[in-house]
């Protein structure tokens, strides 16, 4: 009996974490698509119609001899001037990535052969995800009543936390001592 009660507190635990997870994953894009790195691509209009947002990652595919990428300030990406680098994000292999962990503008250019006169910049924002649409109002308010607080997660895990680990010692440990 206390093994079943055990299992299923784990299951409750299990199931309550597992709706705390974001419904937004973080999405990796190729940037250029299937044109990748390249001299004249027009990455500004590559960019336009996506939304970045944080934990996205940029993957970089390119001619590592020729090319990389680095990230400069807003001033140095205008004139693809490389000189002072924020970062540089090539790993010599040119398949590089970009991890997007801070919303913030993101200006990255190709500081060898001339890539950035020739187009390879990409300048983009990343954005909060954005939230979880709100579920739709109903008109029952039995319904209304039964409604879980958000908070209550914060709440409902400890206790179920502390209830299996209460389980646990009296059936796992105690019948030892």
């Amino acid at each position: 009996m206390a093994r079943i009660a055990l299992m299923a507190a784990v299951v409750v635990v299990v199931f309550l974490a597992a709706g705390l997870v974001s419904g937004v994953a973080a999405k990796k894009w190729t940037v250029g698509d299937n044109k990748f790195w390249n001299p004249n691509v027009n990455y500004t209009v590559w960019a336009q119609d996506k939304h970045f947002y944080f934990d996205d990652w940029l993957y970089f595919v390119y001619e590592r001899n020729q090319y990389n990428v680095i990230e400069v300030n807003e001033t140095n990406y205008i004139s693809c001037n490389s000189d002072s680098p924020i970062a540089n994000w090539s790993r010599g292999s040119g398949r590089d990535v970009v991890h997007l962990n801070v919303t913030r503008p993101y200006y990255l250019i190709s500081g060898y052969g001339g890539g950035c006169y020739a187009g390879m910049k990409l300048s983009v924002l990343v954005e909060k995800p954005p939230l979880p649409p709100a579920p739709a109002p109903t008109k029952n308010n039995a319904r209304r009543a039964m409604t879980v607080s958000p908070f209550a997660p914060q709440f409902v895990i400890p206790a179920a936390v502390f209830a299996a680990i209460g389980l646990m010692w009296d059936n796992v440990v105690l019948p030892f001592w």
